[in-house]
């Protein structure tokens, strides 16, 4: 018995876009070697928590595995990996205002610097 299969879902800009069975493939094959590769970094990450080692390293060790499976799910799930440019800007705009929300704590911090804490 064969079902009726519509590949017509894929929605860019509003519009509808039609896609073959190749690019399913395609798609499902990117998704299933990222399902992987968490997969690997999950035992990975068990491995390395197993270890007898300092708390800082295994701490260390442990965020960047973590790192790197959170870009593996926003990059592909989130499809974030062909926003490239979106992401830029916000990175820029986070940046910029990182370094003043410590600039001018710091510039105080430094302008007050050996003096009495006294009114």
């Amino acid at each position: 018995m064969d079902i009726p299969v519509s590949y017509d879902l894929l929605v860019i800009g509003g519009e509808m876009e039609s896609t073959t069975v190749e690019e399913v493939r395609k798609h499902t094959w990117v998704y299933l070697t990222v399902f992987g590769g968490l997969a690997m970094l999950t035992v990975l990450t068990v491995a390395v928590a197993s270890l007898e080692m300092a708390v800082g390293l295994g701490v260390t060790v442990a965020m960047i595995i973590a790192a790197l499976k959170g870009s593996l799910v926003a990059s592909f799930f989130m499809h974030l990996i062909s926003e490239k440019r979106v992401i830029l800007v916000i990175l820029i705009f986070t940046f910029i205002f990182f370094v003043l929300l410590i600039a001018f704590p710091l510039s105080d911090f430094l302008d007050n610097a050996g003096k009495p804490n006294v009114p």
